[in-house]
């Protein structure tokens, strides 16, 4: 007998019929004797209601309101899966978070999740029941109930496993696995059936919306293995066949990897880039730009600084597209004067494109290879950047969906891993 985590995503409780499906789904794990414990996310579409309707109370509603608010679109599919189970003849009880307890810091719409007290749940599958625990929420040590922010369900599934040293945890979604990369663009894009867990946070960090990046970096500091796969299944296929379906996120050392040098490629639309123009070369100017950037509660992405002409420098990077007009205004008020730029550019018709592999660490010439193809399309790499097992590159953003093509085809991801090893 296993500890299994489930997790079910908005558009797989997005009906009754759905959350009926869910419940099937769940018994038959269930009645295979495994314990099992679900945590599902809010009926698809009913947080962003909720968001909506505080919007149209306050344009800046309370933060720890918000999370008032927000929470119960879990507690309301919580108790409508546990209602769901128990009319099939299935023993079953729903938690909220503070009910756990899920604890918490207090930064209210976006939490993190400090521990999770596990006595209650493992009474309860002692018991023979299945537990339903809300995601995406908890209580903090005032006893206010917040929230982990977008996509939070995923993390709070992965926090469960660990706390409860599942053997395994399963997040069901509208998808059948992680893809080499968006179907929609690339329709030669293969699912992959196992991938590591450094290539799925470098993946997540670079746009690929399967999993919460959050939720990855929990598995992968707690080691839990986590397996992506689709809840839009037959509810009764056999189970045997379900376990090994999907996508296992698992570490290099555990598992035989595929013999693939890049695994996948990522990529984001949401991307503008900022730049400062002759500013002293002198220490301390980067952080004289990015240091009031950071106070503002703003993420910086690529960055690039070139070489000196004349006892100056250009100073280039990036920024989420929904950042942008605020970083703008920050740099033109406060830091451009401050650091003597000459004058500030800006484009946010760019995007990122991404090659991904544990693979590139022992191979040469994957970078050239990237650049060559990009080339060969006359698509022209205005920033780059490295790191052990990926690449990243930021083009005009009316070339994404061709760089991402040609790519795909460069590294062979549309063919068998064993396949285009021999190529």
């Amino acid at each position: 007998m296993s500890l299994i985590v489930h997790k079910y995503g908005g558009t797989s409780m997005g009906s009754v019929e759905r959350i009926q499906n869910v419940a099937r789904r769940v018994a038959k794990w269930h009645a295979a004797g495994h314990q099992v414990v679900v945590v599902p996310s809010a009926m698809s579409g009913e947080t962003n209601r909720l968001l909506g309707l505080a919007k149209e109370i306050s344009a800046q509603p309370d933060g720890r309101e918000l999370d008032m608010l927000a929470a119960t679109g879990e507690q309301a599919s919580s108790a409508l899966l546990a209602m769901a189970l128990m009319a099939q003849g299935v023993p079953a009880r729903s938690y909220t978070g503070w009910q756990v307890p899920v604890t918490t810091d207090s930064a209210y719409t976006k939490a993190r999740i400090k521990s999770i007290d596990d006595a209650r749940i493992r009474t309860d599958l002692d018991l023979g029941r299945v537990v339903i625990v809300t995601g995406f929420q908890g209580i903090d040590e005032n006893g206010n109930i917040t929230t982990l922010g977008r996509g939070g369900s995923d993390t709070s599934a992965v926090a469960v496993a660990t706390a409860m040293k599942a053997d395994e945890c399963l997040i069901y979604t509208d998808v059948d696995g992680v893809y080499t990369t968006d179907p929609r663009v690339v329709p030669e894009a293969r699912r992959m059936s196992v991938v590591s867990f450094e290539e799925m946070l470098e993946m997540a960090s670079l746009g690929s919306k399967v999993l919460q990046i959050r939720s990855v970096e929990f598995a992968g500091k707690y080691h839990v293995p986590v397996r992506v796969l689709s809840s839009l299944t037959d509810p009764l296929i056999p189970l045997e066949e379900e376990m090994v379906s999907g996508t296992l996120i698992t570490f290099e050392e555990d598992q035989k990897m595929e013999a693939a040098v890049v695994s996948g490629i990522a990529f984001s639309r949401d991307e503008a880039k900022i730049t400062l123009l002759a500013v002293p070369d002198k220490p301390g100017v980067a952080f004289s730009i990015l240091g009031p950037v950071a106070a503002a509660n703003i993420d910086v992405d690529m960055i690039v600084q070139n070489v000196s002409v004349e006892g100056t420098t250009d100073f280039s990077f990036t920024v989420n597209r929904n950042d942008f007009a605020r970083t703008l205004d920050l740099l033109k008020s406060q830091v451009g004067p401050a650091v003597g730029a000459r004058e500030i550019r800006s484009d946010e018709k760019v995007c990122k494109v991404s090659i991904v592999g544990i693979g590139m660490r022992s191979h040469v010439g994957v970078a050239s290879l990237m650049f060559r193809t990009l080339s060969e399309e006359g698509i022209n790499i205005q920033m780059i950047s490295t790191s052990e097992i990926k690449t990243s590159v930021v083009l005009n953003d009316k070339y994404m969906e061709l760089a991402v093509r040609a790519l795909h085809k460069a590294f062979g991801l549309d063919q068998d891993p064993a396949e285009a090893a021999k190529a």
